[in-house]
């Protein structure tokens, strides 16, 4: 006797409001899936944020992002974190392609495929080693080639585990991962002598965009994102930058009274909506404004996910960006729970919505009444009279600084001065100079070359390291920046430079002095 459900289907002429069915078989995903894992369209600095992603939900306070040098040659890249890490199992599940976990509705994870698809879209190998507090250090790799032909993925050799955990203790402490990315395509496109240029450019964007999209976690003072440039075979950190957090919403004042204001839009299939609504000051040159892309394309909607930014700008489909409207941005927090009206792209770089949003926008109003169409018009407007009145005063553009600059003092320098395009940037280091030099300059490389017999003077009893000395190099980068920009040298360039040199150079002698006798 057949069951409702199992009975045969009849053909009949009648619509079939569910589609009859007479059984199942499995269905294993081909081997070549791995392959398309490697086209995804994964940006480079989207593909690190979701290495962190995972980072930051397993509730790691340092994150370190270290490029590996081998002279003139980049050969890997890992992310090391000092989270809670994972046992044998763990490990097989995240390197499964298509592996189920159960994510939390507060985890950043979502899809379960951006560990492999983040690394293979950039990477031919994908190492991950983690360790426990109550299990040793394991892992895994994939290999490209071996896993498009059967999925098969190595065990990595318990001591090699161990031994990279060691490498990077002062990070991994009793817990925590390292993502290692092997053959990375970008890499191999180098040309000889421009990797310094490659890196700069790269680490660039990388902290801009780590900074944005990871501005709220990075504000607060129990996480840290650290990009390190390492020396494979001496261990010597080349270059280290903290990450400095990029608020969307950091202008120091409103460009309008009144705002930011909050709106709640009743929007279907999801209820009261908060808005919070800002006006940018017009012609701001803060990086937050000016530095994270094109205005037209960071005008709109700044959506978070569980304090991730998701998207950053952007109208959802809801009006056309306007040259008035660069000063209006606009917060949303996601719900938490899974709803029908919002859907995160697999990259999270963006937020699909339905014409739900849209509808609940046309009834959002703020604690007075005002509408958000009120707010536009506002923000509109404010653009309008900052064009009209004249003129503000234009600094002139500059050469960037470069390494050896501290990341905080590098981002208000950018903030304050526009930057030349396409310009080298002007690098600071210690070296040994003459005994009555104290500094001079490489025009040519764009470098500051500091006497390093002075350095302590400037740290006292803190430990040097590459970004030490921050008001001293913010001083010199002032004064000097203008003998790179303008190309071979004048005689009273010269002589400026001579009278500074020997002002500093008695300065620094006094310093010396006043720190060996509060050693006595």
């Amino acid at each position: 006797m057949y069951e409702e459900e199992d009975l045969p289907y009849e053909s009949v002429s009648d619509w079939q409001f569910d589609v009859p069915t007479s059984g199942s078989k499995r269905l294993p995903p081909a081997a070549r899936y791995v392959e398309s894992l490697t086209h995804q369209g994964y940006g480079f600095e989207a593909a690190i944020a979701d290495l962190i992603d995972n980072s930051i939900d397993a509730s790691a306070k340092n994150v370190v992002v270290s490029f590996l040098r081998d002279d003139d040659q980049l050969v890997s890249l890992l992310v090391v974190d000092d989270g809670c890490g994972m046992h044998d199992e763990a490990l097989d599940v995240a390197m499964t392609v298509g592996g189920q976990r159960e994510y939390s509705d507060e985890a950043l994870g979502h899809f379960g495929a951006g560990l492999k698809a983040a690394s293979l879209s950039h990477a031919d190998a994908l190492t991950v080693i983690s360790r426990t507090k109550r299990s040793p250090s394991a892992g895994r790799r994939w290999l490209t080639a071996h896993a498009q032909d059967d999925f098969t993925c190595d065990i990595v050799d318990p001591r090699y585990c161990q031994d990279l955990v060691d490498r990077y203790d002062g990070v991994i402490g009793w817990h925590g991962t390292i993502v290692r990315w092997d053959g990375i395509r970008a890499f191999g496109t180098i040309t000889a002598g421009q990797t310094d240029r490659f890196l700069n450019e790269t680490i660039e964007r990388l902290e801009t965009h780590l900074g944005l999209y990871l501005h709220r976690f990075l504000a607060r003072d129990d996480f840290h994102i650290d990009i390190v440039v390492e020396d494979v075979r001496t261990r010597e950190e080349l270059d280290h930058r903290g990450v400095e957090p990029i608020d969307p919403f950091g202008y120091r004042i409103p460009g309008r009274a009144g705002f930011p204001r909050t709106y709640t839009a009743p929007v279907e299939g999801v209820g009261a909506l908060e808005l919070t609504a800002h006006v940018w000051p017009p012609k701001s040159p803060l990086v937050a404004y000016r530095g994270i892309g094109p205005l037209a394309e960071r005008q709109g909607f700044y959506i978070y996910r569980n304090d991730r930014l998701v998207q950053a700008g952007g109208w959802n489909g809801t009006r056309s960006a306007e040259n008035h409207h660069h000063l209006a941005r606009i917060a949303v927090d996601l719900p938490s729970q899974p709803n029908r009206v919002f859907s995160l792209t697999v990259k999270k770089d963006g937020v699909n919505v339905t014409p739900a949003f849209a509808r609940g926008l046309e009834k959002a109003e703020d604690a007075d009444g005002g509408t958000f169409t009120q707010y536009l018009s506002e923000a509109e407007q404010t653009y309008r009279d900052a064009a009209r009145r004249s003129t503000e005063v234009q600094r002139k553009e500059v050469i960037p600084p470069g390494k050896g600059i501290d990341p905080k003092l590098k981002r208000t320098l950018r903030d304050e001065i526009p930057a030349l395009e396409g310009e080298e940037p002007i690098t600071f280091r210690w070296e040994s100079l003459p005994a009555d030099v104290f500094f001079d300059i490489d025009r040519e490389e764009h470098i500051v070359r500091l006497n390093k017999e002075f350095r302590q003077a400037f740290n006292a009893d803190r430990r040097a390291g590459s970004n030490d000395a921050p008001v001293l190099k913010a001083m010199l980068y002032l004064m000097l920046e203008k003998n790179f920009r303008m190309g071979r040298s004048s005689a009273q360039r010269d002589d400026e430079m001579a009278l500074w040199n020997s002002v500093l150079l008695t300065a620094a002698q006094c310093e010396m002095t006043r720190g060996e006798a509060a050693a006595q």
